[in-house]
């Protein structure tokens, strides 16, 4: 019994352990299959990546929208180039691998209504019709996304995160090819009104039909209406147009060219020797160089004001009216960039040349004598061997013009300015101004080119001076001018030296007096001699005759360097009483000698009274006194015993001039001018010539016709004016390494100036017709280079682009279109296919059209509420086409109701 329960109980004990087992088998396998069931449980509290991508986008959209235009502005917002209105901030985003760069573009002021053709108006701006916008792009060598779905994501986060912040900024993406300029784009209006934009380009073959309005508004039309044959009747449809003009490339030839087509019997040989005419062949400084034409052309800009047409065909009329019917003209010159580039030799004028002479000058004083400079040091280190000489033929070139027995005398022309005379260099058309300007193209204006052009000129005065042969370019008559530099003044010494000297040859061996019939007369017995005439209401003292006015000899002539060597002389004397008397005693005793042979019966007191009135004190105070002799005495300097002016009046005997020896001795004189010119050191050979050829070059320049514009003459006046401070320390006797830098700088102002007046000359010569606005178009450019005119050694960066347009006025019109001469038959016969909307038989280079549809929406329409108020008007359709014959860009903005 006891073995049978035991069997029993343990048979028993083991099923409730296999019961146990089978539960806890079954008990994991359920939680196996919990967990498996917990693997498979999406947990959406968690964010995708495109989810934080979307909150990032936002969390920088809410800061910008905080922020407002003012606070972006202090934070760094930059200025996009060429728009003063206009700024963008950038922030970069990484989503997965990919790096992109949003833009936030914002206005600092609004813009008007329909100022979208302004000039500040950007391209997307003018494309799509808005004002704000963003654009984001990857960071990609072509900055566009070339792949649709990423694109489209890109665009919804961008839709996306703007809805959660309540920001009503129109989105773009690039997508396609970069040369397309292709983009999408989306705009959330409210809660009811979703704005899309595309925009896409044709690059090569526009068909026929888009390049007529009538093609173009029936493809705004196909936008929103089915078919063709759906095209109502009449579409109100909102029309503006810009339409762009350049002009042609100016043929200065263009005159002889069609005398030439007319006769074509022309030779050949003649039409190979028919110099080319340049644009500047009339001008002051073409004898010198030829300027490249900073005026390249014009871009007249026709704008027709927003209308409306309802009808396809009435766009053929607008395609066929003259441009005359535009709104507005704006005139834009294209100007060449070389006006704004610092870079060697990109700039020929007298500015460069003069930047050669200036180092020139700096090499001055490397020798005692020119001759030095000529010297052949091919042996030797030496930086006197590298430098070039021309030829010489091209010497006797130069001296040939020089010296040109055509050329009269001088009559140095002087340039109306009140600087000019305060810069001590040579008048612009003497000899020696001319040697400077020959000087600075010959050769490349180096210190050896300079001493053998001068040894030669040097040799030429000589020649001159031995076969007494004028002196071109010179006067021989008159005072010499103090304020001329040295070497001119010794030049116009030479000169008058040459006539007296062929006049002494002339009257050798004769006695030549003047005579004159009227005055030679007898009385008591003594002859009169030399009288130039009678001196009205003067008798002399004793024996109530006429007084006679004798001829005098010229005044003495003396240079700058003459007058300090008497200073000095008269220093060493110390006689500060007898110092005038002293100085002047040759032509005062010259002048009494004459006085006494025309009045033989003068006295001391008669002299004064002609020669000094003011040392004749008269004593004839009452009214109406007509007594003789008249009352007076001399003065109390003439009255001092042993008085300078009567011991000459003793000793002088009566001598007409023409037989007193002459006061200027011009063989004398005329050889130490040679022997000054021939023994001048180079450091002062170069002083003079640095003042000379910079004022020279100056008056050259002012001599050019520019119409006058103001800014131009203030700036001429300015130029003058730093000229003649700066150059003021070259007569100062400087240390040249002293001045060096002041002269560079000089160099750099000149240049500018003479840049802009060039550029002045252009306008001018082109807008003649048009003096006004002419004289505004310049002072537009003035103004865009003002900021470059700085005196610093270096280069201003000047990156921003010249883009101001000029209102035309209605009046000027005609002559901006003489700007556009109607093409010859060289020019025309290529297009044959046009776009319309011809000026003088020229088609437009761009022509921008804005086609839009505005409707009047009212809030009962819709089941839910929208932002606009009542019966507001909203553009439903809009599209801006842009390009030529040969390209063509469509913007298509179109806003719907979800």
């Amino acid at each position: 019994m006891a073995s049978t329960s035991a069997a029993a109980s343990s048979s028993k004990y083991a099923k409730h352990r296999r019961i146990g087992d089978e539960e806890e088998e079954e008990e994991e396998e359920e939680a196996e299959e919990a967990e498996e069931e917990l693997e498979r449980f999406d947990d959406f509290t968690i964010a995708s990546s495109w989810e934080r991508f979307i909150s990032e986008i936002e969390a920088i959209c809410r800061q910008w929208l905080a922020d407002g235009p003012n606070i972006l502005m202090q934070k760094g917002a930059e200025s996009v180039p060429s728009f003063d209105n206009l700024y963008v901030v950038k922030r970069e985003l990484k989503h997965g691998k990919r790096v992109y760069c949003m833009e936030y573009h914002f206005m600092k002021s609004a813009k008007g209504k329909h100022s979208y053709w302004d000039d500040d108006t950007h391209s997307m701006q003018l494309s799509f019709g808005v004002y704000e916008f963003l654009i984001i792009a990857p960071l990609s060598a072509s900055g566009v996304v070339l792949d649709d779905p990423e694109s489209t994501k890109l665009l919804s986060s961008v839709a996306i995160a703007l809805s959660n912040c309540g920001g009503n900024w129109p989105a773009f993406v690039p997508v396609h090819d970069p040369s397309r300029k292709a983009y999408i784009g989306i705009q959330n209006l409210g809660t009811v009104f979703t704005r899309r934009f595309e925009a896409d380009r044709i690059g090569s073959q526009v068909p026929i039909r888009l390049m007529h309005l009538e093609g173009l508004h029936e493809l705004f039309l196909s936008k929103f209406i089915l078919s063709s044959t759906d095209f109502p009747a009449r579409v109100k449809v909102n029309f503006s147009m810009k339409l762009t003009y350049r002009t042609p490339e100016y043929d200065y030839d263009n005159e002889e060219t069609l005398m030439s087509e007319a006769n074509e019997s022309i030779a050949e040989s003649e039409v190979a020797n028919h110099p080319k005419k340049q644009w500047d062949d009339d001008c002051s400084w073409a004898e010198w160089y030829s300027a490249e034409d900073p005026v390249k052309g014009f871009e007249l800009t026709a704008i027709w004001g927003e209308r409306v047409f309802e009808e396809t065909l009435e766009m053929a009329e607008v395609e066929n009216a003259s441009s005359f019917d535009a709104d507005r003209w704006l005139l834009h010159p294209i100007v060449s960039p070389y006006m704004v580039d610092d870079s060697i030799g990109k700039f020929v004028g007298f500015a460069s040349q003069l930047q050669l002479l200036v180092k020139a000058f700096e090499s001055s004083a490397e020798a005692q004598f020119l001759e030095d400079f000529v010297a052949d040091t091919s042996g030797q280190e030496n930086s006197k061997s590298t430098v070039t000489v021309p030829p010489p033929s091209v010497v006797d070139r130069v001296m040939k013009d020089l010296f040109n027995d055509e050329i009269g005398n001088s009559n140095y022309v002087e340039a109306e300015n009140k600087y000019g005379r305060a810069m001590k260099g040579a008048p612009s058309d003497s000899l020696f101004a001319q040697f400077c300007l020959h000087a600075l193209w010959f050769g490349n204006c180096n210190i050896r080119a300079i001493a053998v052009l001068w040894i030669d000129f040097v040799r030429e005065i000589r020649w001159c001076w031995e076969e007494s042969e004028r002196l071109p370019r010179m006067k021989s008559t008159s005072s010499i001018d103090l304020c001329t530099c040295l070497i001119h003044q010794k030049l116009h010494m030479l000169a008058i030296c040459i006539e007296r000297k062929k006049s002494l040859s002339r009257e050798k061996g004769t006695d030549h007096a003047h005579e004159d019939g009227i005055s030679n007369s007898v009385a008591q017995n003594k002859i009169r001699k030399g009288s130039a005439g009678v001196v009205p209401s003067m008798l002399l003292l004793n024996t109530f005759q006429e007084m006679h006015a004798p001829y005098t000899q010229d005044a003495l002539l003396m240079t700058e360097d003459m007058h300090e060597e008497r200073l000095h002389a008269a220093e060493a004397f110390g006689n500060a009483v007898g110092l005038s008397g002293q100085l002047e005693r040759d032509v005062l005793s010259s002048d009494m000698s004459a006085f006494k042979a025309a009045n033989p019966d003068a006295v001391f007191e008669d002299f004064i009274r002609w020669h000094s009135p003011g040392d004749w004190v008269s004593e004839d105070r009452a009214e109406g006194s007509s007594g003789w002799p008249p009352k007076g005495r001399l003065s109390q300097r003439m009255s001092e015993h042993g008085n300078m002016w009567r011991k000459i009046w003793n000793d002088a005997p009566a001598l007409p001039v023409s037989e007193q020896k002459s006061l200027l001795d011009p063989i004398r004189e005329g050889e130490k001018v040679l022997h000054y010119l021939e023994t001048l050191r180079p450091q002062q050979l170069l002083e003079q010539m640095v003042c000379t050829a910079f004022k020279s070059s100056a008056d050259i320049l002012n001599r050019t016709t520019y119409g006058g514009f103001k800014l131009m003459k203030t700036k001429m006046d300015q130029l003058y004016a730093t000229l003649a401070s700066t150059l003021k320390s070259l007569q100062g006797k400087s240390d040249i390494s002293d001045l060096s830098d002041d002269l560079k700088r000089l160099c750099q102002v000149f240049e500018h100036i003479e840049k802009l007046l060039i550029l002045a000359a252009s306008i001018h010569r082109k807008l003649t017709d048009a003096p006004h606005l002419a004289q505004a178009t310049f002072a537009d450019y003035f103004n865009y280079y003002l900021p470059k005119m700085g005196t610093s050694l270096e280069s201003v960066c000047y990156e921003k682009e010249f883009t101001a347009k000029e209102k035309v006025g209605m009046h000027e019109r005609d002559a901006v279109s003489n700007l556009f001469p109607p093409p010859t038959a060289n020019q025309s016969w290529r297009k044959v296919l046009s776009m319309g909307n011809l000026l003088n038989g020229h088609e437009p280079i761009q022509r921008e059209i804005v086609f839009s549809v505005i409707e009047r929406v009212s809030n009962g329409h819709y089941s839910s509420p929208t932002p606009l108020s009542t019966d507001e008007q909203i553009e439903t359709h809009r599209m801006y086409i842009s390009g030529t014959s040969n390209d063509l860009w469509v913007a298509l903005s179109v806003t719907s109701w979800d």
